[in-house]
């Protein structure tokens, strides 16, 4: 199911009339008058939402001689609520290119001719840049103290306070005096 059939769903389900009509659909396949005087509606009201219903993907008609008659699409009630979640959004590249503009912008306010002019306050810009930083480490390879210091010093003076944050970030990871970047 995509997000906009998951919309509209929830938004037809929002409804006492609505789900009280589903949980007679449940039962058996009715025809709108049926279902009218069983609700205590008019014909016309269970129309309405019996077409709000079925935009929804919730219900199907079909004609049965002079009735058109309702039945309940209970697959679409089995979709699981995680898996419509877990969808990737209609929105998930405008998303992307907000966050990379973002980025960008951190990374140009911060860094000046490949250093960093100052260590960020924010610990979302900060992480950013440490992220940045950290592009200089092989995966796979473990460094000596040393040369992990002579790579961050590349980037700034202070490569203690951005080691030390690398490995709180879990960027990076520390066993002894041997680091490695984190996978």
């Amino acid at each position: 199911m995509i997000e906009a059939e998951a919309i509209r769903l929830f938004k037809c389900l929002a409804d006492k009339s609505r789900l009280q009509i589903l949980k007679n659909l449940v039962q058996e396949d009715m025809y709108a008058e049926r279902l009218a005087e069983r609700l205590g509606l008019t014909a016309a009201t269970i129309s309405f939402h019996m077409k709000k219903l079925e935009d929804a993907g919730a219900v199907t008609s079909y004609k049965d001689q002079y009735y058109t008659m309702y039945s309940l699409r209970q697959e679409i009630f089995m979709t699981n609520i995680i898996d419509i979640i877990k969808e990737e959004s209609d929105e998930a590249r405008e998303q992307k290119q907000r966050e990379e503009a973002y980025r960008k912008k951190v990374l140009m306010s911060f860094f000046e001719y490949g250093r960093l002019k100052s260590i960020p306050a924010q610990r979302k810009k900060e992480r950013i840049c440490l992220e940045e930083i950290a592009k200089s480490f092989e995966a796979d390879r473990v460094y000596e103290e040393k040369e992990v210091n002579e790579i961050i010093e590349r980037f700034h003076a202070d490569f203690c306070t951005i080691r030390r944050d690398m490995i709180s970030e879990g960027i990076m990871e520390r066993e002894g005096m041997r680091y490695s970047k984190s996978k």
